[in-house]
């Protein structure tokens, strides 16, 4: 299974921050924004990733991220010339993707909860059924998003992008799963009012077919969507007051991999050094040294 991290777009609603750096390179806290989407697709078993980006963004998240051997995993990367929909990463990626199964995730998504883990390995098990799989979480201003409905056992009903009269409350995250189909039904889609290729009609597309599967992020769990300038605030407050509450580091690539078993002990402490005296850094050497905040009930939440 592969991933593709959708970290383009012009991020206008973060100027000036961000007129002359990639939204996805802010810092949320004490990490770029990039790390949270990256840990995600780790944290579901996927170690061959594609970070699609604006050909001007592309040399920074290069030269942050490398190859992506220091995580133990496959880095590649391809430009999104102009923004035209979430559903046009995958067609950017279907060379990629080669037919494979992917989990799509948006670069500026932060999750965090309890077995979130096994949320995403339910959704790669849905892939493997042949089936998609949306994450959606509880939100109060529900036309701001796309939504789902469900029925009394969440399955879904229906999924419809920011409707004027919302049948719940719940909206799809911009985390997405899909079989080996993905980029051969995207090209079927045509734009919308807006001009773009919309995920949602994609989802739809499963829907119609009975495949569309949906993880409900309950109550203890965490999403942000950092894309404006106060939800980067309270993402970052977020981060912080849980990291220094547990102690903790949130969305580590490096200590993923090491719990993962991709990268051995002396690579996680080269991770460290690199980091210098940095808090991050000094987490990594915790991490090597500890057993049992690398075998234990932590785990779920990195």
């Amino acid at each position: 299974m592969k991933g593709i991290i959708l970290a383009g777009g012009s991020g206008t609603r973060l100027y000036p921050l961000t007129k002359i750096i990639s939204k996805q390179l802010l810092p949320v806290y004490d990490k770029p924004m990039i790390y949270y989407p990256l840990s995600t697709l780790m944290l579901a078993g996927i170690r061959d990733v594609l970070l699609i980006s604006t050909p001007e963004d592309l040399p920074q998240f290069q030269s942050l991220l490398g190859d992506g051997g220091q995580f133990g995993i496959r880095l590649s990367y391809a430009a999104q010339p102009r923004p035209e929909g979430l559903a046009q990463a995958l067609l950017i990626g279907e060379e990629f993707l080669q037919g494979e199964p992917c989990a799509l995730v948006l670069g500026d998504n932060i999750f965090y909860g309890g077995w979130f883990r096994r949320n995403l390995h339910e959704a790669v098990k849905n892939v493997s059924a042949g089936c998609a799989t949306i994450f959606c979480h509880y939100v109060k201003d529900p036309e701001r998003f796309g939504i789902a409905e469900f029925d009394g056992e969440y399955r879904v009903l229906s999924v419809e992008e920011k409707p004027a009269r919302p049948k719940s409350n719940y909206c799809i995250t911009g985390l997405y799963f899909y079989d080996g189909r993905a980029s051969a039904l995207a090209k079927r889609l045509r734009p919308s009012r807006r001009g773009e290729l919309e995920i949602t009609d994609l989802n739809r597309m499963y829907l119609e077919e009975g495949r569309l599967r949906a993880q409900v992020l309950g109550r203890g769990f965490a999403w942000m969507d950092a894309g404006t300038v106060d939800s980067l605030m309270e993402a970052a407050s977020f981060v912080e007051t849980v990291q220094n509450r547990q102690g903790l580091i949130i969305s580590a690539p490096e200590e993923v991999a090491y719990h993962a078993r991709w990268i051995s002990r002396e690579a996680l402490l080269r991770a460290a050094e690199m980091y210098g005296k940095s808090s991050y850094g000094e987490h990594l050497r915790r991490v090597a040294e500890d057993r049992l905040l690398y075998e234990g009930p932590a785990k779920e939440r990195i």
